[in-house]
């Protein structure tokens, strides 16, 4: 869970967020801190619309890598013709 003095911080200086809700990219959000409470943390979004999230979330500047933790599993693929072992 983000402390108190990390919100703040990014709060202070508008940094934009990336908050990581589950392994698919596409379901993060980018947003600034604008409050937040015990349980959760107000991001405001480029459309200035704002959303309510959990703090257990993982909070980070939107420039970091997204973590390996965090991300897809990633499957190498295989040419067609590489499996050819029976001929």
């Amino acid at each position: 869970m983000i402390t108190e003095d990390q919100l703040d911080l990014y709060r202070v200086e508008s940094t934009l967020l990336r908050v990581i809700r589950d392994v698919s990219p596409r379901n993060d959000v980018r947003g600034i801190v604008v409050a937040w409470d015990d349980d959760s943390v107000l991001i405001r979004k480029k459309n200035r619309r704002v959303v309510k999230l959990a703090r257990s979330y993982v909070y980070q500047p939107y420039e970091a890598e997204r973590p390996p933790e965090y991300m897809l599993p990633q499957e190498p693929i295989e040419p067609d013709d590489a499996s050819d072992e029976s001929e």
